[in-house]
């Protein structure tokens, strides 16, 4: 099979690499020449992804791979397109189509009859049917549902693990009809491998929801899920801290019980999905109340662990503070709505001087992300707001002047900080 891959980024490129590793012909595009040039090459345009880095050198080498800026020559070529483009959305989750409008039109260019495209791009219901089916067949003079198959089917990774999640969670595909729908089942169990998961009510595989729009709201709701879930968390953290308890103990007590699944309480959800897709849901569904109060009791919890800085240190005018982590998950190199933006406005609005650090990064980039490196300044408070696994071994020699701690992760090792008064979210 000659598939086409639109948009060669974090779940993009390791899409191509899992197809091409399954013996079909990819072409992957990229309005990035230089990413094109790299993937050609054979070498990853982006570290942090398992495997991927040996994976794309065996596909490249072999024949199997290649990378073009020219989207409609690839998809002329293919007989399915997937697209994993970015959709750009403000933090009320108002999308901006800009980009997959572009790419669409390319992809519409190139469109031949037989063909499948299948978006993987998160996406509010209804855009598949209502925006892609027109625009498709406008650019190309094809009708959708009869001439090509169109489906949506949302990708359910997480970078770093690409491969291993493509594995283990069923693929879900929803089509505008029955046959695009089929078309999409019969694609993915070509390129897809499934472990057993004898969990699952049914066999690990390709599952069909019925609809484009059915397959939309479940990647919705499986993020919304956990935003939720997670607010809930933080709700219940606030109030140990008032009541004096320690919630990480409750949440292990509650876990116990097989109808209880409570999620941590931190400082900050960050990354592209679990802040978005949530206001996403909003777009369509404005109603939803306990969706925007999550979201909004999530979107507090920066500007909260400043406020138990300052009840734990006191004054914060003129103090200097270290932030430790600007990525918005540990391990992952990536500053996508992280928390580190509140947590620095928020020790700004209070007269402190704020200075980040973070492993995966130089002083130059956190300086081009807008934040102030921190190069040996002496601080006397630290924020800890990602959970970098070097911050387990950190200790109060490496920071000998600060007094107090807030660790938004419950990341340190409480036995190195003696000396230093510690807080955590959640008592």
């Amino acid at each position: 099979m000659n598939i086409c891959v639109v948009a060669l980024g974090k779940i993009g490129l390791p899409l191509a690499v899992q197809f091409a590793s399954k013996g079909h012909r990819v072409i992957g595009t990229d309005v990035n020449e230089k990413v094109v040039e790299l993937v050609n090459a054979g070498t990853e345009p982006f570290p942090g992804e398992f495997d991927l880095d040996v994976k794309l050198k065996e596909v490249v080498g072999s024949g199997l791979l290649t990378a073009t800026t020219d989207t409609a020559a690839a998809v002329a070529e293919s007989e399915a397109v997937v697209v994993v483009v970015p959709l750009f959305v403000d933090a009320e989750g108002v999308p901006d189509f800009g980009w997959m409008d572009a790419a669409t039109r390319d992809i519409a260019r190139g469109l031949r009859p037989g063909t499948l495209v299948s978006y993987e791009t998160t996406l509010p219901v209804g855009t598949t049917r209502g925006r892609w089916a027109p625009m498709l067949a406008e650019g190309s003079g094809l009708t959708a549902g009869e001439d090509f198959h169109l489906v949506f089917s949302p990708e359910r990774v997480l970078t770093g693990r690409v491969f291993a999640d493509l594995r283990r969670y069923p693929k879900l595909v929803g089509g505008i009809d029955e046959a695009s729908a089929a078309h999409g089942v019969e694609f993915y169990e070509a390129v897809l491998d499934f472990d057993e998961r004898p969990d699952l009510t049914r066999a690990n595989g390709v599952w069909d929801l019925g609809s484009a729009e059915g397959s939309e709201m479940a990647k919705l709701a499986e993020t919304t899920y956990r935003d939720v879930n997670i607010g809930l968390a933080n709700q219940f953290a606030r109030y140990a801290d008032k009541a004096g308890i320690d919630v990480k103990a409750v949440i292990e007590a509650c876990n116990t019980q097989p109808f209880s699944h409570i999620h941590q309480p931190g400082i900050a959800v960050g990354g592209h999905c679990i802040p978005i897709y949530p206001r996403m849901y909003l777009w369509n569904d404005p109603e939803a109340t306990v969706v925007r109060a999550a979201r909004e009791a999530n979107a507090a919890m920066p500007s909260y662990a400043v406020d138990l800085l300052a009840a734990a240190y006191g004054d914060l005018t003129g103090v200097e503070v270290l932030v430790l982590g600007a990525a918005y998950r540990g391990g992952v190199k990536e500053t996508a709505f992280s928390g580190v933006f509140g947590t620095v406005a928020a020790l700004a609005e209070r007269g402190a001087v704020p200075y980040v650090s973070d492993p995966m990064y130089t002083a130059e980039e956190l300086s081009a992300l807008g934040l102030t490196p921190h190069t040996g300044q002496p601080v006397t408070a630290a924020v800890l707001q990602a959970d970098h696994a070097e911050y387990r071994d950190l200790a109060a020699a490496d920071l000998p002047e600060v007094r107090v701690l807030v660790d938004g992760r419950r990341t340190t090792d409480p036995a190195r900080w003696e000396g230093v008064r510690r807080v955590v979210i959640g008592g």
